[in-house]
């Protein structure tokens, strides 16, 4: 590990800056240390906030990934012009996606994981190999837009004939910011196409479902130098010269993790934001058949720890009533929202907060009242009542993947860690103390961007240690609230 850099009189200390790029907006955040040795304080400097609006297209519903990278690279030109101790960046996205080159050449705007072309990949994908022999092959729970899935619709509809390479969101950027190509470790172990615990593709994979082992580039753990800013770039956006591209967990949930304050031992996360991420941290990966049924993944962590979890929808479903029922002419404040949902008598009726039926943009409050009426339960009347519903659910699925945890793993989970923007609702976190009979602890709200700033850190030099030495500093910098389970409260039997 290299040495703090010195710093002169007076001159800035060094930082650095996350582009974190998450499936409605993105945020350039700077991080600098504060404190000596074995005190060090991260402070945050929030310099550009962008929206991520996907677009419909006849062919379907894609990322403007060039909007991305344009508002994401102006705001570390505005960061570099304001901080000039500034001596790095690194990207972090929501996983799956990704770009297809010829020639480094985008060959379009990549599709978004909920289109509907995916799930012909999925059957594609099962004519060749069953779903038991791929998840003793990646460790990951069926979803049906993972990457391998996507490829193989793109190869049935000749989208692949042109390519010559695919970038995950995260490495485009980093492809276009410094010329390098490389998929970083825990991002690309969420594709499908990694070994479960592995650090190279998969070729037998590739060469059975018909892709080119060729298509995919190096891979590269976090705390990867890419390289400086391209000539061109850096004069496009402002950015100064010197500053340094590298990679951190490129996937925003592994970054989220490094930047959970907990004993790995016995806590259980849950990253919190558009989809929830519900699991905990291990040595190794669980790939036994009762992990497969239950809908566990195992994808790659930052210093090969394995991020043993499973996939909830999150507060997309709160986010996708907002906008219908901004579509339909009312707007809400979510904040006044939600203190009406504390009110809502606490048996509100509850639904399956994974069903398939939530899954596509539309209609949230008719979707899920069709939930509820097939279950023969009360449909909500109100907005308030309708929060209520899907916070409690949310609440009931993170209750039942703590469960299933602690029975495939065998361990006894003392504390729930939420983390991310959910961190933020005080309604979700209380409800999740009840459903779980569990404290809750909530914060950091910023964990994607403290993680990737702090492994930056370390690969810069400006700071020493293992995780836990990154999350004492994650303590010391976020102190977080507990939310203490009710004792009238209907807590889930962990029995």
């Amino acid at each position: 590990m290299s040495s703090r850099p010195s710093t002169t009189p007076g001159a800035q200390a060094p930082s650095v800056a996350a582009i974190d790029l998450g499936a409605t907006s993105g945020r350039v955040i700077t991080g600098a240390l504060e404190g000596g040795r074995g005190t060090e304080r991260l402070h945050l400097r929030h310099v550009a906030r962008f929206d991520n609006t996907p677009v419909r297209l006849p062919d379907g519903l894609h990322w403007d990934v060039l909007s991305l990278y344009s508002a994401a690279m102006q705001g570390l030109g505005r960061a570099s012009r304001e901080e000039p101790g500034l001596v790095g960046a690194a990207v972090d996205s929501w996983a799956v996606d990704h770009g297809l080159l010829r020639s480094g050449r985008l060959l379009g705007n990549p599709y978004h994981y909920r289109d509907d072309r995916n799930h012909a990949g999925v059957t594609a994908v099962h004519a060749v190999v069953g779903a038991e022999e791929l998840y003793r092959r990646n460790g990951l729970q069926h979803l049906p837009f993972t990457t391998l899935f996507q490829l193989a619709a793109s190869r049935a509809s000749g989208d692949l004939d042109l390519a010559e390479r695919c970038l995950l969101v995260p490495d485009l950027v980093g492809y276009w910011a410094t010329g390098r190509q490389v998929a970083e470790q825990t991002n690309a172990s969420t594709t499908g196409l990694l070994p479960v615990g592995g650090t190279s593709w998969d070729g037998e994979l590739l060469t059975r479902l018909g892709l080119r082992p060729d298509l995919l580039p190096e891979v590269v753990p976090p705390g990867t130098v890419l390289g400086g800013v391209c000539s061109g770039a850096a004069a496009e956006f402002g950015i100064a010269a010197g500053l340094t591209f590298t990679t951190a967990g490129s996937h925003d949930t592994a970054s989220a993790v490094v930047a959970v304050p907990m004993d790995p031992e016995d806590a259980v996360y849950v990253s919190c934001g558009t989809w929830s991420l519900v699991g905990v941290e291990l040595e190794h990966a669980v790939t036994t058949e009762d992990a497969r049924l239950a809908g566990f993944t195992n994808e790659g962590g930052v210093d090969g720890r394995v991020r043993f979890l499973r996939n909830v929808m999150g507060l997309w479903l709160l986010s996708e009533c907002l906008r219908a029922w901004s579509r339909a002419g009312t707007d809400h404040d979510l904040p006044a929202l939600l203190e009406q949902a504390a009110l809502v008598r606490p048996d509100v009726a509850t639904f399956d907060a994974n069903d398939p039926s939530l899954m596509a943009p539309g209609d949230m409050p008719a979707r899920i009242a069709a939930l509820l009426t097939q279950q023969a339960d009360p449909v909500p009347a109100t907005a308030p009542e309708l929060v209520r519903s899907i916070l409690a659910s949310l609440a009931q699925a993170y209750a039942g993947a703590v469960r299933d945890v602690e029975r495939l793993t065998g361990r006894t989970t003392r504390t729930v860690h939420l983390v991310g923007g959910g961190a933020q609702n005080a309604l979700l976190c209380q409800l999740t103390a009840d459903a779980t009979g569990l404290p809750v602890v909530a914060g950091p709200v910023e964990a994607t961007a403290m993680g990737n700033l702090l492994v930056q850190a370390r690969t810069h030099g400006l700071l020493g240690g293992d995780l836990e030495a990154l999350r004492a500093v994650v303590a010391r910098s976020s102190p977080p609230r507990t939310h203490q389970a009710r004792a009238w409260a209907p807590t889930t039997s962990r029995g």
